[in-house]
């Protein structure tokens, strides 16, 4: 211990890329404008619906905020859903076509059962 080198090998030192599940940058900022062009239709529709119903302002308002937000709501979950997807699809192409014939066997394996 005492006659051992400190400097690290030229092997240690190469940088790596740390291991990640986030999707690209571009997908999530496209989930963000789905989710909010979600809420915005949900918003519509709610006010519509409101206002045709003959509702006062406040019951119109109302109705409006809890259907946008309910869009809203169920457009992030078909995001979130769609990037984690994304993800795992990014890290398994990147693992190269040994992780993707060995995930379609474990995909075919998972059928049989």
């Amino acid at each position: 211990m005492a006659g051992e080198d400190p400097t690290p090998d030229a092997a240690d030192t190469s940088p790596t890329i740390p291991e990640t599940a986030l999707p690209p940058v571009y997908a999530r900022v496209l989930a963000f404008l789905a989710i909010l062009v979600g809420g915005a239709c949900g918003g519509f529709i709610g006010y519509a619906f409101g206002s045709l119903g003959g509702f006062s302002d406040l019951a119109t308002g109302f109705i409006t905020l809890i259907v946008g937000l309910g869009f809203a709501a169920g457009v992030a979950v078909v995001a979130v859903l769609t990037l984690r997807a994304l993800g795992e699809w990014e890290t398994i192409r990147e693992q190269g076509p040994e992780a993707i014939r060995a995930a379609r066997a474990a995909r075919a394996g998972r059928a049989k059962s």
